[in-house]
């Protein structure tokens, strides 16, 4: 009688603990879909012209990455320009003299201190990848979502047809002289 009540607790230990990883994942899809179906047609806010240009250091280990210029020409209600996603990064919108700029860091040419062993606590110091695998959009090559906050709400707007600028290459710096 006894072990069989510890079986039946067990059972539906399990059966719990699997019911809840797909609750997690449902929440998940639906909060992907709900920033899907958040997506603006018409925002408050005109945009003229928006362009990306990759760019990497002339030295070895100083990185790489993508610049996205967003020329406002109207902005009616104000709104705060908060993220940009864009082939499977995602970034912070900033103010720059030219408009609003994010910058997305990219894996080619960055510095390599990623610590391999064998030994169990050996590559705690590493860091996690770049690229976001967790984006809420699907997006084509030449498109980007911004999100933006317009009156305590957070909105999303596509952008299509991004124009791509030549790339960017900087020079090394030349040596200190002592």
């Amino acid at each position: 009688m006894l072990k069989t009540i510890i079986v039946s607790f067990f059972m539906c230990f399990i059966m719990l603990s699997f019911s809840q990883c797909s609750t997690t994942r449902q929440v998940n899809n639906q909060e992907t879909s709900n920033k899907m179906e958040a997506l603006q047609e018409k925002p408050s806010f005109t945009l003229d012209s928006t362009y990306y240009q990759k760019w990497v250091a002339g030295v070895q280990g100083g990185g790489s990455g993508i610049h996205m210029y967003i020329s406002v020409l109207s902005n009616k209600n104000h709104v705060v320009f908060d993220s940009a996603f864009f082939r499977g990064y995602k970034a912070k919108i900033e103010v720059s003299k030219m408009g609003y700029i994010a910058h997305f860091k990219t894996e080619l040419n960055q510095k390599e201190d990623m610590i391999k062993s064998d030994k169990d606590q050996g590559e705690f110091g590493n860091k996690p990848p770049i690229k976001d695998a967790d984006l809420p959009f699907k997006l084509a090559e030449n498109e980007c979502v911004i999100s933006y906050i317009e009156d305590t709400t957070t909105k999303y707007f596509k952008i299509k047809n991004l124009i791509e600028k030549p790339m960017e290459q900087y020079p090394s710096a030349p040596p200190k002289q002592p």
